[in-house]
């Protein structure tokens, strides 16, 4: 692996929990942030298994380091929504061969979105059934608000990714 690639790697990693940090508005049990943007990076420009590695890489740093939460019996469950979509990101990337327009990275986005926002939903879920928080008011109330943050925010990911995208292959 070239130099250059796993600088890019180790950067889009650190960039995820620079991001998670510093950008997060939080609303109760909704968190609206930019955290997503690198695992996106990183699944266009290279792949399933980088989308997956900056996700699982930088959501664990987060959460272990960062959050307020550290390890607990649920950690895993809050680190696998990202993992998962930047794998799906990174397959559905290799799957159109790194050629993408600007209706393939919208559309991707919207999946890796709400992918996290199911498997967020899933993970608080579990996580209030056993720590015995388990409201479903909690749970499903903000449910339409995360799915409309996730559109809105692949939207504004587009509009970053594409020039990005371009800026990045040219120095790769």
């Amino acid at each position: 692996m070239k130099t250059k690639r796993i600088t890019t790697i180790a950067m889009l990693t650190a960039l995820y929990v620079v991001l998670a940090i510093l950008t997060p508005v939080k609303i109760q049990y909704f968190k609206f942030t930019f955290e997503a943007l690198p695992i996106l990076v990183a699944g266009f420009l290279f792949g399933s298994k980088v989308g997956f590695t900056v996700a699982t890489l930088g959501s664990c740093i987060y959460q272990l380091f960062f959050s307020q939460y550290g390890f607990t019996a649920t950690t895993v469950l809050w680190i696998l929504p990202h993992s998962i979509s930047g794998l799906l990101i990174g397959y559905l990337s290799e799957k159109k061969e790194f050629i993408l327009n600007k209706k393939d990275i919208l559309l991707i986005s919207i999946v890796g979105c709400l992918t996290v926002t199911a498997l967020n939903t899933l993970a608080l879920f579990i996580d209030s059934k056993i720590y015995g928080y388990y409201n479903s008011a909690l749970l499903f109330s903000a449910l339409p608000l995360k799915i409309l943050s996730g559109i809105i925010l692949s939207v504004l990911f587009t509009a970053i990714i594409i020039p990005l995208l371009k800026a990045v292959n040219k120095q790769l």
